[in-house]
């Protein structure tokens, strides 16, 4: 049992010690307990205690080992992010680490929570770890465009070897107490009080000497599993530095010794940390932190959401109950019928199973959260839900319809939300009684996988009914973003733009192949031609009619999709679209470009040859400026979040920041010199948001926007 330090006792361990650690002792082990909420972060005060209290431990005679712990939920969740960016402050933790290796009594971390970064790092310079059994360690600076710098790329391959040291670095995963076991990256997993057992598993080295992982060589690679795990971090790079990096340091642990390892490690770590990739990461990282900050909820309550029902089992209805069921909600799943309801559930089933296969959950994890669902043909047992959510075909006259049944079923307090993803949300707002109530949660497909949640904010929607709807995001673990009201909300309205532009680009002389080879250049996954045909090129067709009738005449629009849909080549799905498909593989269709050729010629414009930089400039431009426009609007509070929408939904390249964060590092003037330039081509297609040209006249950026 532990006991606090008598008076004299603390004096001689912790005399003048910060209140970021706590230390006491039972029996002959010091007990170092990390408390800095609200997770542990490794900030200046506390690598300083730290050093202090294992440097004064050595010369304590009734010390013989070391424990060090955290307090709180988590060991510690990695370094102080206000500290990035400015000049380094001792004591470094690479020397905190150091000197805890280098301790000539055995020195004991217990991993709690989760042990990240440097938290994974201080693990790795002592001499034995324990993890408790809901434990979760790992290296995630390569999500903020970084790499370890204190020690993690040379000790990590020395204690698991190279493959799996290349794995968590440059993927960043966590991985939990079994498998942390498994690689070897602890030594034992608490089978019940973590802390008891760490101080039992110090107290039985006392006496022995203890190995420095600094001093271990690195075990030997397999060349094939080695190669094929290079190829893997370089595949799936796409553009990224850090993970390139990872595998120049960690195959320097094969090679060069410890000393001179970790000051190359060093220097990678600052040059990444000076880089663009890393700023615009940590911009994305802040934005998320920031975005559900709202000054107009600030005291608000949200309300106790404890069951959902979800109106339509098709591929969205389906994902959205999966991501309800997955945070542990009820979840009422209803169709007009019994046979597209049994088609729901097998769409549910689908996807637990596909769960299954890939190792995210257990065959009991399906059944349980499978037992939170009610799936049903009875509209009125929603009457039990404290939110119901439509997800029904995306047509204005079937919603106020369903919207009508709804006020004669529900309570006027129960939360109402639709999934559309371009319809205006006033209508069925008047549909209802009590419109404060009702909102947008447009989910993204697959839903149940994609991390973006836009709330749309109708123009009666109470402060409570955001309040819910951000936290259900949160338990939902999403990204949850505020939007206004507009054709497309933030997302699909910049898509819109961007499309359009991708589009003008074909009437003059770009082909689809050449846009989608420039814009996966850029860091998207895949080019908007290839994405159109992955979503269905029906979809675009049936929106455009749907527009047809109100659409300016004056406008620039552009056919070619109609006549690709009307020769029956709607995509993937049809093996026929923008492109060809064969045998899976995508391959450009010499008719499809030979119609493109000819639509352009018809036009009159003057044809040209596009550069990669060019099809990009054009593309980003087009984002921007309207993310400007709908900035200056209020549709989205700050830029930063068309950042996040843009990230989380639409696949821009995270390293990049968002479209309003790189276009802050290329220069807001370039941007409008190009939009400009667009504009005087496109006529009424295009036109420069005021907000662009104030911020250029003024000097400033969108990062002031976002307060920062």
């Amino acid at each position: 049992m532990s006991n606090e330090l008598s008076a004299a006792g603390e004096a001689d361990l912790g005399e003048a010690m910060p209140e970021v650690l706590r230390v006491w002792r039972d029996g002959e082990v010091a007990v170092f307990e990390i408390d800095n909420p609200p997770v542990n972060a490794t900030s200046q005060s506390v690598r300083r205690a730290l050093l202090d209290a294992v440097q004064r431990a050595q010369s304590e005679p009734e010390t013989k080992a070391l424990v060090i712990c955290g307090a709180g939920r988590t060991f510690t969740a990695g370094g102080d992010i206000s500290e990035f960016g400015k000049p380094p402050r001792e004591p470094h933790l690479p020397d905190v680490i150091n000197r805890i290796e280098e301790s000539a009594k055995p020195v004991v971390v217990a991993w709690h929570g989760t042990a990240l970064g440097g938290g994974c790092e201080i693990g790795l310079g002592a001499h034995k770890r324990i993890i408790a059994k809901d434990g979760l360690v790992g290296l995630p600076e390569v999500k903020l465009g970084l790499l370890p710098g204190a020690g993690g790329t040379q000790r990590l391959p020395r204690l698991i070897g190279p493959v799996a040291a290349l794995d968590l670095i440059a993927t960043g995963r966590m991985v939990g107490a079994e498998e942390a076991l498994r690689l070897g990256l602890v030594d034992a997993i608490a089978r019940d009080d973590l802390r008891a057992e760490a101080i039992e598993l110090a107290r039985g080295l006392i006496g022995q000497m203890q190995p420095r992982l600094s001093l271990r060589n690195t075990p030997a690679a397999e060349p094939e599993a080695w190669q094929a795990m290079v190829d893997k971090v370089n595949r799936e790079a796409r553009g990224r530095m850090a993970p390139q990096r990872a595998i120049e340091l960690v195959s320097q642990s094969l090679t060069l010794p410890f000393s001179i390892g970790q000051p190359n490690e060093r220097r990678a770590f600052f040059e990444l940390m000076n880089s663009e990739q890393s700023r615009g990461l940590r911009h994305l990282f802040l934005a998320e932190r920031e975005a559900g900050k709202r000054p107009e909820l600030a005291g608000v309550t949200p309300r106790d959401v404890r069951q959902v029902g979800v109106i339509g089992a098709g591929t969205m209805g389906s994902g959205i109950a999966v991501a309800f069921l997955d945070a542990g909600y009820k979840v009422m799943l209803i169709e007009a019928d019994d046979a597209a309801l049994q088609a729901g559930l097998d769409r549910v089933n689908g996807l637990y199973l596909r769960s299954i296969r890939s190792g995210r959950i257990d065959e009991n994890t399906r059944l349980a959260r499978l037992a939170n669902l009610a799936p049903t043909t009875e509209m009125g047992r929603l009457a039990a839900c404290d939110l119901v959510i439509e997800a029904i075909f995306e047509d204005m006259g079937v919603k106020l319809e369903l919207m009508k049944k709804l006020a004669g079923l529900l309570s006027a307090s129960t939360l109402i939300a639709t999934n559309t993803s371009y319809l205006d949300l006033e209508p069925m707002a008047d549909a209802l009684p009590a419109p404060e109530r009702f909102l947008g949660l447009h989910f993204f497909s697959p839903a149940h996988v994609m991390k973006l949640l836009e709330i749309v904010r109708a123009r009666r929607t109470s402060h409570e009914a955001l309040a819910t709807a951000l936290a259900i995001g949160r338990k939902l673990k999403k990204i949850a973003v505020i939007s206004g009201v507009c054709e497309g909300f933030i997302g699909n309205r910049i898509l819109a733009k961007f499309r359009a532009q991708c589009e003008f680009m074909l009437e003059e002389g770009a082909l689809p192949r050449e846009i989608d080879a420039a814009m996966e250049a850029f860091g998207l996954a895949m080019g908007p031609f290839a994405v159109q045909d992955l979503a269905g090129l029906d979809i675009a067709w049936a929106r455009r009619k749907r527009l047809a009738a109100t659409r300016d005449p004056n406008e620039r629009d552009v056919p070619i999709v109609d006549r690709l849909c009307e020769l029956g080549r709607f995509g993937q799905k049809a093996g026929k679209g923008w492109y060809t498909y064969e045998n899976g593989r995508r391959v450009p269709d010499p008719a499809v470009e030979s119609l493109v050729r000819a639509h352009a010629t018809a036009t009159g414009r003057r044809q040209r040859s596009f550069s990669a930089q060019e099809i990009q400039n054009r593309v980003l431009t087009a984002m921007v400026n309207e993310g400007a426009k709908i900035v200056g609007e209020g549709i989205a509070a700050r830029p930063a979040d068309v950042d996040l929408v843009l990230v989380n939904g639409y696949g821009f390249p995270n390293w990049r920041g968002g479209p309003m964060h790189h276009a802050d590092m290329l220069g807001l003037a370039k941007i409008v010199v190009i939009a400009e330039e667009t504009a005087a081509r496109d006529g009424q297609a295009f036109s420069v948001a005021p907000l662009l040209k104030e911020l250029v006249a003024s000097q400033g950026s969108f990062a002031a926007l976002n307060g920062g």
